[in-house]
């Protein structure tokens, strides 16, 4: 039986905010660990390598945020107009768990910039470009509403 649409279905969604709740959790962790050890696991690489890693993952990071954007919405029209039997509420999980996991990549970029050596700054605007990352692909109720309208509008 198909989900029907209405006010209730903004609480099938508290999976799919607590996958972004821990996406914010593991920034702040690797945000408290630079903080709590920072010359501990440093490993003071070159700064001319560390600027040519910094700029390729930067361009990484540029082209994930449109990448993610075009394949949420793939995912969210696949969600329409799959046939099956999956609820709507699983199949949006599974849009918000691979679109927050893949701009995850982003603040581990910032984490991992830190580990071979650069400074707080890298560590910062990757941070933060993954926190409006997590923001922008949070779950949305209109768009859940729309899955289950549209599961609802196709069943027989």
């Amino acid at each position: 039986m198909p989900e029907s649409p209405g006010r209730d279905n903004h609480d099938k969604l508290t999976a799919h905010k607590l996958i972004c709740v821990a996406m914010l959790a593991l920034l702040l962790a690797y945000n408290a660990f630079c903080h709590f050890w920072p010359n501990e696991f440093q490993l003071g690489w070159p700064a001319d390598r560390r600027e040519l890693i910094r700029s390729v993952l930067y361009g990484i990071a540029i082209v994930l945020f449109p990448f993610t954007n075009l394949l949420r919405h793939v995912l969210l029209r696949l969600n329409q107009t799959m046939p099956g039997p999956k609820p709507a509420a699983a199949r949006y999980l599974v849009t918000i768990a691979v679109t927050q996991g893949l701009i995850e990549w982003v603040g581990l970029f910032g984490f991992g910039m830190f580990l071979i050596g650069d400074g707080y700054n890298t560590l910062y605007i990757f941070s933060l470009m993954a926190a409006l990352g997590v923001y922008l692909h949070r779950p949305k109720a209109e768009e859940y509403q729309r899955i289950v309208a549209e599961l609802t509008r196709k069943t027989p």
